[in-house]
C-alpha cells in the first residue's frame, strides 16, 4: 500500500467519471450509438458492461488515501493497452466505423492515454509504501 497523492486521486476520479459516462451510454444506448458510429452494437454494449466494473474499481481507488500500488499500476497499464487496442481495432479492419465512429474511437483512445499518463505521474508523486 502507498499513500495516494491528491494528483493521483484526481486522475483516478477523472478516469472514473469519464468511464462511468461511457459505461452508461454504451450499456443502455448501444443500439443508438451503433447506428450513429456504424460500430457493432454488441461491441458497444460489452464495452459498456466492462466499463461499469472498471468505473467501480477506479472510483474506489480514487476514494482511498492509501492504495495498492500494484492495482494502480494495473490501471495505468490497462489504460495504455486500451489506447493501443483502440487504434489497433481501427487498423485491423475488424470494424468499419463511419467518420464519426473513427473520431469517437480515436478521441477516447487519446483520452484514455492521457489518463494513463496522468495516473503514472500521480503514482510517482505518491508517498512511500505503508506498513501493513
Amino acid at each position: 500500500m502507498i499513500h495516494a497523492s491528491n494528483f493521483l486521486r484526481r486522475a483516478l476520479l477523472a478516469d472514473a467519471v469519464f468511464s462511468g459516462v461511457a459505461a452508461l451510454g454504451f450499456t443502455f444506448g448501444a443500439a443508438a450509438f451503433a447506428a450513429l458510429f456504424n460500430l457493432p452494437e454488441a461491441l458497444l454494449r460489452e464495452t459498456g458492461l466492462f466499463l461499469i466494473a472498471y468505473t467501480a474499481l477506479v472510483g474506489w481507488l480514487a476514494s482511498r488515501g492509501a492504495v495498492p500500488k500494484a492495482l494502480v499500476l494495473l490501471v495505468v497499464v490497462g489504460n495504455a493497452l486500451w489506447t493501443v487496442g483502440s487504434i489497433a481495432l481501427l487498423l485491423s479492419g475488424a470494424v468499419s466505423p463511419n467518420l464519426l465512429g473513427v473520431v469517437m474511437v480515436v478521441a477516447q483512445a487519446i483520452a484514455t492515454g492521457v489518463f494513463a499518463e496522468l495516473q503514472f505521474i500521480g503514482l510517482r508523486k505518491s508517498g512511500s509504501a505503508m506498513a501493513a
